[in-house]
This record gives C-alpha cells, sequence and structure tokens, in this order.
C-alpha cells in the first residue's frame, strides 16, 4: 500500500491523522470572508455616505442611478467583482475549504460525500464563466482609476488628500490582484505554444512574464486588495459622514 492510499483510507476513517493545527487556516479564512460580506452588504444596504467631494466610494463607482431602480445602487454594480473573486481559481480553493470542508485541508478527509466530479456539473460548471466576469472586472477597474485620478483635483486644482492616497493605493491592489489573475495570464500569452515566432510574440511573452510575477502572489494580491477595497469605502464613508475629518496636504 503506497503512502497516498494510506493517507485516503486515513482520511475516510478518523477525518484525518494529521497532529497539527490544521483546522486554523480554513476557519481564519471563513472569518474573512464573512467579515467582508457582511460588511459589504450592510454598506450597499445603507445606500449613504458613499460620496463625499470628488470622492466615490469603490462599492457604489460606476454610480448608475436609474429611476426604475428602487434599491441600493450598488447592488448594480457588485455583483461584477463579486462574480470575478467568487469564480477566482484562488477563492474557489479557499471557500471550497473554509465553507463547504471539501476538503478542508491537504490529508484531512472531506464532508462532501463521494459524488464529486469536478467543476463539469451544474452549478460548478458556471465557474468557468471566470474568463468572462475577468472583463467585465477590467472595466469596472478601469472606472475606478478614473475616480481615482478625480480624487486628486480639487476646484480645477491637483491636489493630494489622505482620502485620494487611500483610493490610489486600493486601485493599484486591485490591479495587481486583476492583472495576476489566471484568466489574464491566458489571455496575454499563455494560449500560444511558442513565444520566439516574431516581434509581436517576443512582446506577448514580456507581459506573460510580468503578469506571471503578478500570479506567483496571487493569494496575497487577492487578501490584499479585498482588505484595500474594504478600507477604502470605510473611510470614504468616515469622511462623508462626518466621523473623520478630511486631511488635505495641499
Amino acid at each position: 500500500m503506497n503512502q497516498t492510499q494510506t493517507i485516503q483510507q486515513t482520511a475516510h476513517s478518523e477525518l484525518t491523522a494529521r497532529k497539527d493545527i490544521w483546522w486554523f487556516e480554513p476557519a481564519l479564512v471563513a472569518l474573512g470572508f464573512t467579515a467582508f460580506i457582511i460588511y459589504g452588504t450592510y454598506r450597499a444596504l445603507e445606500n449613504n455616505f458613499f460620496a463625499f467631494g470628488p470622492y466615490l466610494s469603490p462599492f457604489y463607482s460606476p454610480y448608475l442611478n436609474f429611476s426604475w431602480w428602487k434599491f441600493s445602487p450598488a447592488f448594480l454594480i457588485l455583483w461584477i467583482p463579486g462574480l470575478f473573486r467568487a469564480t477566482c481559481y484562488y477563492y474557489r480553493k479557499a471557500y471550497y475549504r473554509a465553507y463547504f470542508a471539501d476538503p478542508p485541508a491537504c490529508a484531512v478527509g472531506h464532508l462532501g460525500g463521494n459524488k464529486y466530479c469536478g467543476e463539469n456539473a451544474f452549478p460548478l460548471v458556471l465557474q468557468n464563466l471566470h474568463r468572462y466576469f475577468f472583463y467585465l472586472a477590467t472595466i469596472v477597474l478601469a472606472i475606478l482609476w478614473y475616480d481615482t485620478v478625480k480624487a486628486f483635483i480639487f476646484d480645477g486644482k491637483f491636489g493630494i488628500s489622505l482620502v485620494s492616497l487611500i483610493m490610489l493605493a486600493n486601485v493599484l491592489f486591485l490591479s495587481a490582484y486583476s492583472f495576476g489573475c489566471h484568466a489574464c495570464r491566458h489571455l496575454v500569452g499563455g494560449r500560444l505554444d511558442c513565444f520566439s515566432q516574431s516581434c509581436e510574440t517576443k512582446t506577448q511573452f514580456k507581459l506573460w512574464n510580468f503578469v506571471t510575477k503578478l500570479n506567483e502572489h496571487h493569494m496575497f494580491w487577492a487578501w490584499v486588495s479585498l482588505f484595500s477595497v474594504g478600507f477604502c469605502d470605510f473611510y470614504i464613508r468616515q469622511v462623508a459622514s462626518g466621523a473623520y475629518p478630511e486631511v488635505r496636504f495641499f
């Protein structure tokens, strides 16, 4: 009997033979995801304190205000980055382990039964829409960059404030996460069999290599950008509500 068979038998009979605190990471991931989902839902339902001066919360950007829409305008846009992240390769692994315990960790028995067939059947087959959500999320990201540029303009003049710097950091982190995405890596060159055929493919190789370096730290960018977008919205809310003063440097 090889080591893999031994681990599988142990997982099915006793869940796991591991003695370390293997459950800590999935528990921490579940806590982080749950906290963000609760905060994001609250902010979307609050439908207030999302704009101040040249600043606009990323939860409400682009701001779509239609007379026929009776709910918060945040719901018209949040589904795009939400589904982009929900179908992300890293996030799939993270919430499969954290929420579904399928499996919760390496060499640990899973709780999902024996009918798992990958992502080839409904509803998991919908995860293959990830590349299309990447295209939509890129449009939203471009608008967030536009919002950030506007945040440096005060009465027609260039200026810098604490909020504008937070917004800049946020779009940089979001860009690192989005352009380090596996779908982006495939788009810029991953689909090619040879990079040395022409000047065009050599240029694609440079892009692919850059995206690959971002992709190597995809988990880091996923968490940092999740925190940054939440913090950016929180700080704008505090300034818009008057809880925090607007700090301008010049």
